[in-house]
């Protein structure tokens, strides 16, 4: 095919083309990998252009509260609510809850490697539902209509067109007997009145924890699909879950996020934060989403990195190097954050090492481990020593990093709560999706459209020239077809 030669079709194209559309500039939805082979200078001018016509996104903003919470051993016990109240300060600002716990079970032998116990989780997300549910004064049913008593659970997304037919073409005046069951439910257990937030996904590894909730009026809002959850033990010999990470996948929109809750190597003596550094390289490399049958057409990233925002949080056990005890207390009486930092092996392997890349917020509190006991304000150790308590020098083993572009953090605080050796931490972000628009019904929200940009003298042009060479139109329906980008007909 001759693009240069004015007289073939393509030429004619291409002529016409630069003449309507010039100085066009990319519209920011538009991935020249997602939908250019790179060599096609032509689809590209075409894809921008009718980007820039109709936009194929718009963006919506999510607020998504992270937490980590190393609580110890301890059981949860119904006292612990208005601590959790306290920590999750529910409000109704936030779309997404998403919690990582360590040590929900006491790291022993029969622990370990022992049967597991679902209950622990299902005790742990009882309290949470009751205390992000009940402070809106809700009453939380989901125990009583649905329990949860496994410790793998995630969300499974109601078919596209039922959840049309739902919420769509059904009104309050149908008759319950003309209805799929998707809209009897639907009808039976309204947002309004019902409980706010729905779990979408819970795992528990051994004592590492990770439960995510999500608004209900956002299921009704947005397409939420594909939420899977994955484990990795690498704890003792590298294959036990007394340490590890849990993580969960979903789709919101067009948009992937992926939650990581980690419980690293602990200590603080020389090759410790090497195997830390280890374990969070085998995390990456063995953290995966399996995609299955049920799987709707949007396709999820299958590894962490494959995602578009990630969250990575927990007891990561980084400390403070080359630094001496009574010095680093001394700095924590003066609360010189900035200068304990300096010390800091985690911003260490932000800059250079296996966080490199990775982001995390202004740390303004004192390091929330090791404290002597429950119910206690004193850290662990320090001068003069008591009898059976362990010399462990503070530090900030409890963190949230988050890598991608379209992420702002809002707050990074820890709470005081005294339950256990550790202070939970959380952070608030603020962050936006990209919701798929169709101009056209006959497509469905995740269809790009193209519109008719074609010249008039091309239109009725065959698909192969006199010498049956495929013509310039004829790649354009066949790339086309190939990347699930419709060409509108009038």
């Amino acid at each position: 095919m001759d693009e240069k030669n004015p007289k073939s079709s393509s030429g004619r194209f291409r002529k016409w083309f630069k003449r309507k559309h010039k100085k066009k500039q990319p519209h920011p939805c538009y991935n020249q990998d997602e939908f250019s082979d790179g060599g096609n200078a032509f689809m590209e001018d075409v894809y921008v252009s009718s980007f820039d016509m109709d936009p194929c996104t718009s963006t919506n903003e999510l607020r998504i509260f992270v937490g980590t919470w190393n609580v110890a051993g301890r059981s949860p016990v119904g006292s612990l609510t208005v601590d959790l109240e306290e920590w999750l300060k529910p409000q109704d600002a936030v779309d997404i809850y998403v919690l990582g716990f360590q040590e929900i079970v006491p790291l022993k032998t029969r622990t370990v490697i022992g049967a597991k116990d679902p209950k622990k989780a299902t005790n742990w997300n009882l309290l949470i539902g009751k205390a992000l549910n009940e402070s809106f004064g809700r009453p939380w049913l989901t125990p009583m209509l649905n329990p949860i008593s496994s410790d793998t659970y995630h969300y499974v997304e109601i078919p596209v067109s039922e959840k049309r037919a739902s919420f769509s073409a059904i009104s309050d005046n149908t008759p319950m007997r003309g209805r799929t069951i998707t809209q009897q439910r639907h009808h039976q257990q309204p947002v309004i009145g019902g409980s706010k937030y729905k779990l979408m996904a819970s795992k528990k590894m051994v004592g590492v924890f990770i439960s995510v909730w999500m608004k209900k009026e956002l299921l009704k809002k947005f397409c939420v699909s594909n939420v899977k959850v994955s484990s990795v033990a690498c704890g003792i010999m590298g294959y036990l879950g007394n340490k590890g990470s849990v993580s969960v996948s979903m789709l919101i929109e067009g948009t992937s996020f992926c939650f990581v809750a980690a419980h690293l190597a602990s200590g603080e003596k020389q090759g410790d934060e090497g195997r830390r550094n280890h374990q969070v390289s085998e995390i990456f490399k063995r953290t995966t989403f399996p995609r299955s049958a049920k799987d709707d057409d949007n396709l999820h990233p299958l590894t962490i990195l494959g995602h578009d925002r990630i969250f990575w949080f927990g007891d990561l056990n980084y400390r403070l190097y080359n630094l001496e005890d009574n010095l680093a207390r001394n700095l924590i009486k003066k609360q010189n954050w900035k200068a304990l930092q300096e010390f800091d092996q985690l911003r260490r392997e932000q800059e250079d090492g296996v966080f490199q890349g990775w982001t995390e917020g202004n740390i303004e509190f004192a390091p929330t481990y090791k404290y002597s006991s429950s119910n206690c304000n004193r850290y662990c150790g320090g001068l003069p020593s008591r009898s059976g308590e362990k010399q462990r020098t503070p530090a900030w083993c409890d963190r949230i990093l988050w890598y991608g572009k379209g992420v702002k953090i809002l707050s990074y605080l820890r709470s005081e709560i005294k339950f256990s050796d550790h202070r939970p931490v959380s952070a608030l972000f603020s962050t936006h999706i990209e919701v798929m628009k169709s101009t056209n019904p006959r497509f469905s929200a995740k269809d790009t459209i193209v519109p008719n940009i074609m010249p008039p003298e091309l239109i009725g042009t065959s698909r192969n020239n006199e010498e049956g060479k495929p013509t310039l139109l004829s790649l354009i329906v066949k790339d086309t077809e190939a990347s699930s980008i419709h060409i509108k007909k009038e």
